[in-house]
């Protein structure tokens, strides 16, 4: 059996397409359950959920009071009757086989945990949601992000999003860590690598995830990412990936680079240069997706939003625990 735990909070516009892309799902019904851990919605979140329970026995909602992911997840572990754990996210779509080849995939290949890769769609159909999708789906904007950019075949990979996990992984390595209100599959899978586990992306399973539909929303997630990423280098006693330090070059080079031009004027003509070539490599990449100017300059300022985010957002995580202060920020929608 399996147990899907899927973390909801006002998730009124996303999780009628959820609950059906679930209910046609080819994996057997009467081999699975699925827990939808409920933030205490205050919009028609459960109101819609509760349409589709006469239709649907394995559909279950459990309180979550707490409101973040962690604890949401947390709960769904500890209620699940199946032996293998999928996490999904009510802001996303499944193909039919999603269950059933993630299932045979983490079995086949003796792994800990599965996932695929996740094709980033637009809130709506405007040239600044657009950018925004595209933006989160680049190796500009994500670097080597594996499951944003997409891969040639199977691979061995530090995280995946919406994960195939055998249950008795989270007996070996221990549950989520609540203090994460961002990162936190990040912090699990890369603990989950630290005690000999295997993590594998299915490049052939694709999910459609619909990204913010602003890019004020989307700077926010990214700065939260950004400041919870020393908490979780800290709980794992290193640096899971390299990729995370980019951002926080690019904002300190701006800063001390700016410093250093007002000073010398060769080295303001190198930065000059240096942020020049920045804004020429986030047009071209631009280029490749968009289909306007309007979204190639969308695109551009999103490219920058998310760098600057991240970085500053992590900058402000390490004085936070430099300076022993506690770490809080509230969900973003």
């Amino acid at each position: 059996m399996i147990t899907v735990v899927c973390p909801i909070y006002n998730e009124e516009k996303y999780i009628a397409r959820c609950i059906e892309s679930i209910m046609e799902q080819d994996y057997p019904k009467d081999d699975m359950e699925v827990l939808f851990v409920d933030g205490m919605s205050t919009d028609h979140t459960r109101a819609i959920i509760e349409e589709y329970l006469p239709r649907c026995p394995y559909l279950r909602v459990i309180d979550n009071p707490q409101r973040i992911v962690p604890y949401a997840m947390n709960a769904g572990i500890k209620a699940a009757k199946g032996d293998v754990i999928i996490r999904l996210d009510a802001h996303a779509l499944y193909p039919s086989n999603y269950f059933s080849e993630l299932v045979r995939k983490l079995y086949e290949l003796n792994a800990d945990n599965v996932g695929a890769v996740c094709r980033t769609l637009p809130a709506n159909d405007t040239p600044k949601c657009k950018a925004i999708a595209s933006a989160l789906s680049s190796a500009f904007g994500m670097g080597n992000s594996y499951f944003r950019i997409g891969a040639k075949e199977i691979k061995q990979v530090d995280t995946v999003p919406f994960g195939c996990y055998r249950k008795d992984v989270f007996d070996r390595i221990g549950l989520y860590d609540n203090d994460l209100v961002r990162n936190q599959d990040d912090e699990l899978n890369a603990r989950l690598i630290k005690h000999g586990g295997k993590i594998y992306l299915i490049p052939y399973i694709v999910v459609d995830y619909f990204a913010r539909d602003t890019i004020k929303k989307t700077g926010k997630m990214f700065y939260q990412y950004g400041l919870y990423k020393p908490l979780v280098n800290k709980k794992l006693g290193s640096p899971a990936t390299v990729r995370q330090f980019f951002p926080v070059a690019f904002v300190l080079g701006l800063i001390f680079g700016l410093i250093a031009g007002l000073l010398n004027c060769y080295l303001l003509m190198a930065y000059l240069f240096v942020i020049a070539l920045y804004l020429l490599l986030a047009v071209v990449s631009s280029l490749r997706s968009s289909k306007s100017l309007k979204q190639v300059y969308y695109q551009v300022v999103t490219y920058f939003t998310i760098h600057l985010n991240y970085g500053w957002g992590y900058l402000a995580g390490l004085y936070r625990i430099l300076a022993k202060k506690n770490f809080s920020a509230k969900v973003n929608r």
